[in-house]
C-alpha cells in the first residue's frame, strides 16, 4: 500500500500507534521557573541516575539531559517517572519533590543586553559572536543618503500537528528506536555518541511523521532519557510530548534583532551594509543556532549587488529554550531584513520599490563580500516577474509589497538511496525522511521514467538504518533536487546491472529478477534559486484583513510534480501569513511562557487562506534532474512582501513581527 493510501485508509502508523507488550510511559518534571537553583530533588529519575549532555558539539555551555544544580529555562526537565500507561505515568509526577531557588531571569535579547550575566564564566550575555564581511568607515564609501532600523522577528514555535516524540525498547543486546525524524541516521549518531554505544548496537526505525518543519531534525534530552531507560529497565519506553511542554521546550524559530545602516547614492544604488545582529539564543549552546545566524548574516546582502557589507552576529543568552531550526533557519530573517531596509531606502529617496531593487539587482553570477555565492543574475528575473503581475499598473490601485530574493538550496553533501527490485515491485527507500511533502509522487514519477516501467509498481517505502545506513536527511529546500538527482543516479546503475547480467536492458527483465542496489549522488556545493513575491492586502477600521492575494512567481529548475509544487507554495504562503499577524512566543518580564496552547500561539485557520496567483518557471539546474527547491520560498519572500502591503495603509514603518493589531492603530 503506498504512502498516499495508508494515509487517505487511516493505516498511517504515528508514534501513538506503536504499543510493544510491557512498555513504560515516560513523563518529565520539568521547572515552573525560567531560571531558579536546584537546592533538592527527591524521587524519580534524575541526573545524579544519568550524568549526560546532549549538545552535539563542543562548548562549556551544553545543555544537561537532566538539569543538574540549576535550571535556566521554564519547562526544562529535572527528573523522569515511568507509568504502566500515560495517566499513570502523569500521577506519578506528584511523588516527585523539587526545592527551588527562584533567580532573576534575563527574558529578551534587550535584556540580556542590560542585566549581568546568567553565568558567572562569562562578563556578559554574549555567548559567542561571529564577524562577517570587511569593516569600513562612512568615509571611505561614496553614499548620499543612510537609513538605520531596528528590526525584530520574535520568536515562533514550528507547531506541527504531531509532537516529538519516540519510542525505545532495548532487547537482545540492542536499542531499537521508534523515532518521527527528519533523519535518523542523524538521530542515530546523537543516540551513539550522548550514550557511548557501539553504533551496531544501536538500530532506528522511521515512522510516519506529523509534521516537521525543522524541529524533527534535531536532538533532544527527552530522547537520551528514554533510550537511557528502557537499557535500565529492559522494557520499551515511549514519551510523546504534551503541546504545552512543546511550546516550552521545543527548539524555536526566529527570535532575531538586526540594527542595520543602508547607505546609498541619490539614484538608489546601494553603497554599504553595516550592523549587527543578535539572537535569542536560549540558555544552551545548540549547533542548529549557529546554523541559523550564519545564513542571516552571511545572506543578508541578498539577491542585490553590494560591494561593501560587514556584520556582527552575536548569540545572546536567555533564559528561554534553545534555539533551533524552523522553516527557513535563517534565511527568511536575512531576505525580511534586507527586504525591509530596501523599502525603508525607497521611501527616503522618495522612489518606487520595484525600482530601488532594479537598480541593485545583479546582472551576473556575484560573490557577496559577506562570503555568499549568488549563482544567477537576478535582475532579469525581477523584470520578467514585475511584467507578469503588471506591477506597474496594480501598485497604481492596490496596496502592494515586493520582495526579490534568493533560495539558498542545502544540497550539499547529496543523498543516498536504495533500490530492491523484488516479486515485480521496485521498493524505494531514501536517505532523507518524509514529514508531508508528498516525495512518493516524484519517486514513482522519476523511476517510471527512468526504468520504463509503471508507476503502480514502485513504492516508497519507511527505512531503518538497517536497511539504509547512510543518508544525510530532509531539510533545506533539497528534497526534490538530492533525491531526485539520486534516483536518477540509481536507475542508471540498476540499468548498467541488468546490461552486465542478462546483455540488455528491458523493463521485463528488470521485473522478472531480483536486484538489491544502493547509492549515494554527491553534490558537493550548494545551489540557490531567484524567486519574487507580490503581496497585496486590505484592512477594515478594526484592524482584520479583508482580502489578501499572493503572487508567487517561482524558478524550479524542471518541474518533477505540479501538484507538489502547488502544495508546498501554499501551505508555506500560509505559515508565512501567520507569522507575520499572530504566531509568536511570548514571555513574561520572568521569563514565564504566555503562549501555553496552540490557539495562545497565533495559529491561523482557514478564514485566512488568501487568494493565488502563482507562475512557475523553469530554469533547469545543473543537478542531475535538472530541479531546484521550493519548500521555504514562501516563508522567505512573503513576510516582507505582506508587511509592506499593511505599511501603506496605515502609514507608520512596520519593523516588529508579527505585526499585533494594538501596533496597527498604535495602541502598542
Amino acid at each position: 500500500m503506498s504512502y498516499l493510501e495508508r494515509f487517505v485508509n487511516g493505516k498511517g502508523r504515528y508514534l501513538d500507534d506503536i504499543d510493544l507488550d510491557g512498555m513504560l510511559y515516560m513523563s518529565l518534571v520539568r521547572s515552573p521557573y525560567a531560571r531558579a537553583m536546584i537546592k533538592k530533588v527527591e524521587g524519580g529519575m534524575t541526573s545524579k541516575d544519568l550524568n549526560a549532555y546532549y549538545s552535539m558539539g563542543e562548548n562549556d555551555h551544553k545543555e544537561p539531559v537532566l538539569a543538574i544544580g540549576e535550571v535556566n529555562y521554564q519547562g526544562q526537565a529535572i527528573a523522569a517517572v515511568f507509568g504502566k500507561n500515560p495517566y499513570e505515568s502523569e500521577d506519578l509526577l506528584s511523588t516527585v519533590s523539587v526545592d527551588y531557588e527562584p533567580m532573576e531571569a534575563v527574558y529578551s535579547i534587550d535584556d540580556a543586553k542590560k542585566k549581568p550575566p546568567i553565568y558567572k564564566n562569562k562578563k556578559d550575555n554574549v555567548l559567542s559572536q561571529e564577524e562577517v564581511g570587511v569593516k569600513f568607515n562612512e568615509k571611505e564609501i561614496d553614499y548620499d543618503v543612510k537609513v538605520t532600523d531596528t528590526i525584530l522577528l520574535d520568536r515562533v514555535s514550528a507547531n506541527p500537528l504531531e509532537t516529538r516524540g519516540i519510542v525505545a525498547d532495548y532487547r537482545d543486546g540492542i536499542l531499537n528506536v521508534y523515532l518521527p525524524s527528519q533523519s535518523i541516521v542523524r538521530a542515530k549518531s546523537g543516540i551513539v555518541k550522548s550514550l557511548g554505544l557501539p553504533p551496531e548496537k544501536v538500530r532506528l526505525y522511521l515512522i510516519d511523521n506529523g509534521g516537521a518543519f525543522g524541529v524533527k531534525a534535531l536532538f533532544y534530552p527527552e530522547y537520551i532519557v528514554a533510550c537511557y531507560a528502557s537499557m535500565k529497565f529492559g522494557k520499551p519506553v515511549k514519551w510523546q510530548e504534551t503541546r504545552t511542554e512543546h511550546l516550552q521546550t521545543c527548539h524555536a524559530g526566529r527570535g532575531v534583532q538586526a540594527t542595520l545602516t543602508l547607505y546609498a547614492k541619490k539614484d538608489g544604488k546601494i553603497a554599504g551594509l553595516d550592523g549587527e545582529v543578535l539572537l535569542d539564543n536560549g540558555a544552551y549552546f545548540a549547533d542548529e543556532a549557529s546554523a541559523d545566524l550564519g545564513n542571516v548574516i552571511h545572506e543578508m546582502t541578498g539577491p542585490y549587488l553590494i560591494e561593501k557589507a560587514h556584520l556582527i552576529g552575536k548569540y545572546m543568552i536567555t533564559n528561554k529554550a534553545l534555539n533551533g531550526y524552523y522553516r527557513g533557519a535563517g534565511k527568511p530573517e536575512a531576505s525580511i531584513f534586507m527586504e525591509r531596509m530596501m523599502d525603508l531606502m525607497a521611501d527616503k529617496l522618495n522612489m518606487d520599490i520595484a525600482d530601488i531593487r532594479l537598480k541593485n539587482a545583479l546582472e551576473k553570477p556575484f560573490k557577496s563580500p559577506l562570503g555568499w555565492d549568488i549563482n544567477y543574475p537576478t535582475k532579469p528575473f525581477l523584470e520578467e516577474a514585475l511584467k507578469y503581475f503588471n506591477y506597474r499598473e496594480l501598485a497604481k490601485k492596490e496596496h502592494v509589497g515586493i520582495s526579490l530574493f534568493i533560495l539558498d538550496e542545502d544540497t550539499a553533501p547529496g543523498e543516498s538511496a536504495r533500490i530492491i527490485v523484488k516479486d515485480g515491485k521496485v521498493h524505494t527507500y531514501l536517505g532523507g525522511n518524509v514529514s508531508g511533502q508528498g516525495h512518493e509522487l516524484f519517486v514513482k514519477s522519476i523511476l517510471s521514467d527512468e526504468l520504463d516501467i509503471e508507476q503502480d509498481s514502485v513504492s516508497l517505502e519507511l527505512q531503518d538504518t538497517e536497511t539504509l545506513s547512510t543518508g544525510v536527511g530532509t531539510w533545506g529546500s533539497k528534497s526534490a533536487m538530492t533525491h531526485g538527482s539520486v534516483l536518477i543516479q540509481a536507475a542508471e546503475e540498476l540499468k548498467k546491472q541488468v546490461i552486465e547480467k542478462y546483455g540488455k536492458y528491458t523493463p521485463e527483465i528488470l521485473m522478472k529478477h531480483d536486484f538489491d542496489l544502493t547509492t549515494f549522488y554527491k553534490f558537493d556545493y550548494n545551489d540557490n534559486a531567484v524567486n519574487f513575491n507580490l503581496v497585496t492586502s486590505k484592512i477594515n477600521e478594526a484592524g482584520d484583513l479583508e482580502s489578501l492575494k499572493i503572487g508567487a512567481y517561482y524558478d524550479v529548475g524542471k518541474v518533477l510534480n505540479m501538484a507538489n509544487i502547488m502544495g508546498q507554495t501554499e501551505g508555506g504562503a500560509l505559515q508565512a501569513i501567520g507569522e507575520v499577524l499572530s504566531e509568536t512566543l511570548r514571555y513574561s518580564e520572568e521569563g514565564q511562557l504566555m503562549t501555553t496552547s496552540i490557539t495562545d500561539a497565533g495559529v491561523l485557520t482557514a478564514d485566512h487562506v488568501p487568494e493565488f496567483d502563482i507562475k512557475i518557471v523553469e530554469n533547469p539546474s545543473v543537478l542531475k534532474d535538472k530541479a531546484k527547491g521550493l519548500g521555504e520560498s514562501p516563508m522567505i519572500g512573503i513576510p516582507e512582501g505582506l508587511a509592506r502591503s499593511l505599511e501603506t495603509q496605515i502609514h507608520k514603518r512596520i519593523n516588529i513581527m508579527p505585526i499585533t493589531r494594538e501596533f496597527l492603530f498604535g495602541k502598542q
